[in-house]
């Protein structure tokens, strides 16, 4: 199983595009294996790997994840093939759908049939993403003849964060694996893995799929003052209806409780369930909850690593 730390659920590491690459060179130095960005209200995550990239040179980079219904999947490509030529190949693009109430509520466009929303859109960017030229007839998308010329550029591997049976096994049918975020182990090995794996049978090219948990970690001895940090902090995440679907199959009360917090034993023990369920990339998301938990954590999934 490979080690991601994830950028952008927090702000302890500073605010600015120079400290974003300056703490991605800190995350390679380590020797972790992959770099994931959230793509929130800030910093474009596409670009901003795009950057980060030609400040690094082994590290993988990866969106977790950027939404689709802001971007024709014609321009994400387009994005994403060129960071991918940027970056010597390194970049994973993720997309998902968002939520309601950023699409629907906040951005004013239609959140209606989500699943045949990504259904359409991957129908366009997979061709794209594998050289091809596109041809497609949808409902919400139309496009004839459409290819892209990125020099530099390889196959671009996709991930979907998926986490609802119907989008797990479009996942699996379409692209290279899921992204989760606020999923845990055991709701990984009876839900996601099963159905992204049933998805990956329908398709005869396709590979065993990448499963990437998303999960929020912390190496501390203040166990009670770290899970009420957590809590206050990623306190959405317990309310948006698909991550609450997830901690409720777990059995969580909220993301306090899902995250992975305490001394080494208690971390170790704690990814290696994530392993057993069938993940293939664990990625975390550091919480700085106190002064040198951020760089501590760091230096304990390096020890992982090694």
């Amino acid at each position: 199983m490979r080690t991601g730390v994830m950028l952008g659920t927090d702000n302890t590491n500073g605010n600015g595009l120079d400290d974003l690459i300056n703490v991605a060179q800190r995350i390679e130095a380590a020797g972790i294996d992959n770099l994931w960005m959230a793509n929130i209200f800030s910093f474009d995550a596409i670009s901003t790997l795009a950057l980060i990239g030609r400040e690094t040179s082994r590290i993988g980079l990866g969106t977790a994840v950027t939404p689709t219904y802001p971007r024709h999947p014609t321009a994400i490509a387009q994005q994403a093939l060129t960071t991918a030529a940027a970056t010597n190949n390194r970049f994973t693009l993720g997309i998902g759908l968002s939520h309601k109430i950023v699409i629907d509520d906040m951005f004013g466009m239609s959140y209606d049939k989500p699943a045949k929303h990504m259904r359409e859109y991957l129908s366009v960017l997979m061709p794209l993403a594998r050289g091809e030229t596109v041809h497609f007839k949808g409902e919400q998308y139309r496009v004839q003849g459409v290819t892209l010329d990125v020099p530099g550029a390889d196959r671009l591997p996709v991930l979907v964060g998926a986490l609802g049976p119907v989008m797990l096994k479009i996942a699996g049918e379409l692209t290279d694996g899921t992204n989760t975020w606020m999923v845990g182990p055991k709701t990984m090995d009876k839900h996601i893995v099963p159905l992204l794996t049933q998805g990956a049978a329908r398709n005869p090219s396709a590979k065993d799929p990448q499963v990437v948990a998303g999960v929020p970690i912390v190496l501390t001895t203040n166990i009670d003052a770290a899970r009420e940090s957590i809590a206050q902090n990623l306190t959405i995440y317990g309310q948006l209806p698909s991550y609450r679907a997830m901690l409720d199959r777990e059995g969580a009360a909220g993301p306090a409780d899902l995250a992975l917090v305490g001394d080494e034993k208690t971390l170790r023990e704690g990814i290696k369930k994530f392993e057993e369920a069938g993940v293939t990339d664990f990625n975390a998301a550091i919480m700085g909850v106190e002064e040198g938990a951020w760089q501590r954590t760091l230096e304990f999934l390096a020890s992982m690593t090694a």
